[in-house]
């Protein structure tokens, strides 16, 4: 054999491991970090997710709470550390877009991620306890208005879709509230259970407990009205819409076929029957993107957003 033919084998023979490895995928367990406490909405989504997801992937897909940092600390830490295998992969919360706007970060919500799919999206509304004085959202502002800084309200976290909301309602009414951040929604609702806070501002995390009557709902900030049937802030004169869309990504430098393999999972688990009837019950709207239109997104996003910091005040100096 010639020194070309030695070549042409030896190449081969390298190549067919990597070959086998990419073919082979996943041949272990997949880490599926969910950047809020246990108990949240995006928790309870994450777990039927992931439920769903292994029959798809023919592997077990553990969810890990890394809770704090309005949702950052989780795909930050996993963008640090975590090889990009594609065996650890993270929710994404569109928190990555504000913070780098508001003050410094260490991670890039750009060129430190690999943006796998785009799955869904939040209702976001506002609550209090069933025996709280405040029968509609212009009673829980008129008490705002009528006492600055002392109508408190949780939500999970500085810089997230509730707490800005609630900053933007202010700005429009010119009410000061007392914001209280969290880790998550299952510690503001104990804060509002509990009478530590007078309302929380949230995703639907709180849907249970106003079934079981125990919370009120005052206002969504959705396109329409959800199956509460409480009105939008865009019925109330309020000219505000947000879902704050999210997907799944994992570390920069991922392999093109890893990426697909999870993609291709994932696609076939967001349109599963199980899975579409738990976004039902949350009242979680459907928004697939594809790897690359997620990317596309998430940059159109994080220039997008700046305008958002800078018109509620919280852009950074």
């Amino acid at each position: 054999m010639g020194s070309i033919g030695r070549l042409a084998v030896a190449a081969l023979l390298l190549a067919v491991p990597l070959l086998v490895a990419a073919q082979a995928f996943p041949s272990k367990p997949i880490t599926l970090i969910c950047p809020w406490p246990a108990g949240g909405t995006t928790d309870a989504h994450l777990r039927k997710f992931a439920e769903v997801a292994q029959k798809y992937l023919g592997q077990p897909v553990v969810v890990d709470n890394k809770p704090g940092g309005g949702g950052m600390i989780g795909p930050s830490n996993m963008a640090k550390l975590a090889r990009p295998d594609g065996y650890t992969v993270s929710q994404l919360p569109i928190t990555a877009y504000r913070l780098p706007h508001q003050r410094s970060v260490d991670w890039d919500a750009l060129n430190d991620f690999t943006y796998i799919i785009g799955i869904t999206g939040y209702t976001f509304g506002v609550v209090v306890k069933a025996d709280s004085p405040f029968k509609s959202f212009g009673d829980l502002l008129d008490y705002a208005k009528a006492n600055p800084g002392k109508l408190s309200y949780g939500t999970p976290g500085t810089g997230t879709s509730p707490h800005l909301l609630m900053e933007e309602v202010g700005m429009k009414t010119g009410v000061q509230f007392l914001h209280v951040p969290f880790k998550g929604n299952a510690d503001s609702m104990q804060a509002l259970l509990g009478g530590h806070v007078l309302a929380q501002s949230d995703s639907t995390g709180w849907g249970r407990f106003v079934d079981a009557g125990t919370l009120r709902l005052l206002v969504t900030f959705g396109e329409k009205r959800t199956r509460w049937n409480a009105p939008t802030a865009k019925e109330l004169g309020f000219d505000i819409v947000s879902y704050s869309p999210y997907g799944l990504v994992g570390p920069k430098g991922m392999d093109a076929q890893v990426v697909k393999a999870l993609h291709d999972a994932f696609k076939k688990t967001l349109d599963d029957p199980e899975h579409l009837k738990l976004l039902q019950q949350l009242d979680q709207v459907y928004w697939y993107k594809s790897s690359r239109e997620y990317a596309q997104w998430a940059a159109q996003t994080l220039q997008a957003e700046r305008a958002t910091i800078e018109r509620v005040g919280l852009l950074g100096k």
